[in-house]
Parts: C-alpha cells; sequence; structure tokens
C-alpha cells in the first residue's frame, strides 16, 4: 500500500501524521517505507533525530517530482508492506508525481470551513490524477480538532460537500504529537496512553480497510471483465 499525504496548505500536520503512522505501522511487524517529498526536510531531520537517540525507524527516503517515473518509487516501493510519502504544500508537480503511484491520497484538513474551502485547488490536482489512474482513491482527514466544538461540526459538513470520503478518524489539536516529532518518535512510542495514539492506530486501521476493500473492488471487476 502506498499512501500520499498530500494537499495545497502548510501547518495542518502532514509531516506529523506521515511519520506517527510509520512508526505505528512498524511497531506492528510491517516493511516501512517513509518518503520525504517537501523540500524543506521535516521527516528527514526527524529521521536524523530518531537514528541520533537510537530509535526503531522506518527507511526514510527523499524524492521529488520524478518519483513516478521508471525506476523510481515504484520499484523502491516494492520491498516494503507499506510506504508513506509525505507531500509539500504548494508544489503541485510534487503531488501530481506522488498521484501517479499512490493507492490512497490522504488530504489533512484544519477544523474550520476556511481550511476546508482551501482544499479546492488541491483536489482538483486529484481528480486529474484520478481521471488517469481508475484505482486511485482518495480522502479527507480532519486534524488538529479541538473538542467536540461546532466548529468541527460545520467544516465536516462543509467537506462533505467535496466529493471525497471524509474519513471517521480525526486528529485532535494533542501536545502529544508535537513532543514526539520532536523527541524521534512516533506519537504510539512516545505515550501510548494517550488520546493521539489511539487516533493514529484507528486511522491505520481505516486506511487499511479503504485499501482492502479498493482490491477487492479491482477483483471483482476483473472477474466482470472475464465473465
Amino acid at each position: 500500500m502506498i499512501i500520499a499525504l498530500t494537499g495545497q496548505k502548510g501547518g495542518i500536520g502532514k509531516s506529523t501524521t506521515a511519520v506517527s503512522l510509520a512508526v505505528a505501522a512498524l511497531a506492528s511487524g510491517r516493511r516501512v517505507l517513509l518518503v520525504d517529498a517537501d523540500p524543506q526536510g521535516t521527516v528527514r531531520t526527524w529521521g536524523d533525530v530518531a537514528a541520533e537517540a537510537g530509535h526503531d525507524t522506518p527507511t526514510v527516503m527523499a524524492m521529488g517530482a520524478s518519483m513516478h517515473k521508471p525506476g523510481q518509487l515504484p520499484e523502491v516501493a516494492a520491498a516494503y508492506d507499506l510506504t508513506i510519502i509525505d507531500c509539500p504544500p504548494r508544489h503541485g508537480e510534487i503531488a501530481r508525481s506522488a498521484l501517479m503511484v499512490a493507492d490512497i491520497a490522504v488530504y489533512p484538513c484544519g477544523p474550520t470551513a476556511a481550511d476546508a474551502w482551501a482544499l479546492t485547488a488541491a483536489l482538483e490536482v486529484f481528480r486529474e490524477a484520478a481521471a488517469l489512474r481508475s484505482a486511485l482513491k482518495g480522502c479527507i482527514l480532519i486534524t488538529r480538532k479541538q473538542g467536540r466544538t461546532a466548529l468541527g461540526k460545520s467544516a465536516r459538513a462543509v467537506l462533505e460537500t467535496s466529493g471525497l470520503p471524509v474519513l471517521s478518524t480525526e486528529l485532535g489539536y494533542r501536545i502529544a504529537y508535537q513532543e514526539s516529532l520532536a523527541c524521534g518518535q512516533g506519537v504510539t512510542g512516545y505515550a501510548p496512553r494517550d488520546a493521539a495514539a489511539r487516533e493514529i492506530t484507528h486511522l491505520l486501521e481505516e486506511l487499511e480497510k479503504l485499501h482492502h476493500g479498493q482490491k477487492a473492488s479491482r477483483g471483482l471487476a476483473t472477474k466482470a471483465a472475464v465473465a
């Protein structure tokens, strides 16, 4: 499974979510590749901190707008159970490249209507890619949510009109996410009893179910074609 965390807006938790998902999957025994496609290099810096601290880490690799080309990410990812791509904001050519190889595109979005409106341009890029790759799935992940606020409910209502499913898992605005990243860990290892750890575990499970459903749909389509 290849997951691309992407979107036009910065500061919504793409890198933190990518790292936490990768670490949670690694702890469950999976072979995990974490691709830093952001020139800012947050994931690579995290990897250096984690290595210095002696923590187990997924394989971390930098790639850019050519990752979809022959001999690049598709061949490398074949050796891993899970590949997670951390895409940068406002770099359409890198996002397009990631969408050419991903099974699932995840669009993190903050908990306000303004955050939801900012997704418009990113979803246009997704639709272009989906027109070329019918197997590509997309979904929206609400991040940085603060409690049971009316603001969060209004954002979900706006997002549900986007044409992409909004994941039931929501990531709260929790200090454990920032602290774990600074320590070179994922939140499930840093604070396993924290609500943030449960959120990441549920998110990984939800994405796996989405992927398995995707594969099952492909299989049914193949059988129908043969018939």
